[in-house]
């Protein structure tokens, strides 16, 4: 395998990574919707069906568009985002090995998703093909 084809798979492969934990998660949620509304009103949130009806969208919608490497960069920002916010509110418990450690790990997803924002999906993605699309047409 040459530098090219390397430096084309790898964004491919941290997309899906990165893509894996929220599709499963989500789907995690639609299968067992009464526990995440639980664990989210006993963290004290107002509206728990809003939050899961929100987070299952955030989860399942955006790890997808992170597979397919649609609307890239500004997904990816939005799931950092996402991963900081939920990790603040459910695992700020940090006297709580465990939860330190979920706490560290929606941080470190934060990070390889700020990476993703900054960079770009790569060339196999859909952003790469609406990109190549564009010019060819101007």
């Amino acid at each position: 395998m040459n530098q090219q084809s390397n430096t084309a798979a790898l964004p491919l492969a941290a997309r899906l990574l990165m893509a894996a934990i929220f599709v499963i998660s989500g789907i995690g949620k639609i299968a067992a919707p009464a526990a995440t509304i639980g664990y989210i009103s006993a963290m004290g949130l107002p509206f728990p069906e809003l939050g899961l009806a929100g987070a299952i969208g955030i989860e399942v919608v955006g790890g997808l568009l992170l597979v397919l490497g649609l609307y890239t960069r500004p997904v990816a920002l939005a799931l950092a985002a996402f991963s900081i916010v939920t990790g603040i509110v459910f695992h700020g418990a940090i006297g709580d090995q465990n939860q330190l450690i979920h706490l560290m790990k929606n941080f470190a997803m934060a990070g390889g998703l700020l990476q993703i924002a900054a960079f770009g999906a790569g060339n196999l993605s859909l952003d790469a093909r609406r990109t190549t699309a564009a010019v060819r047409t101007a």
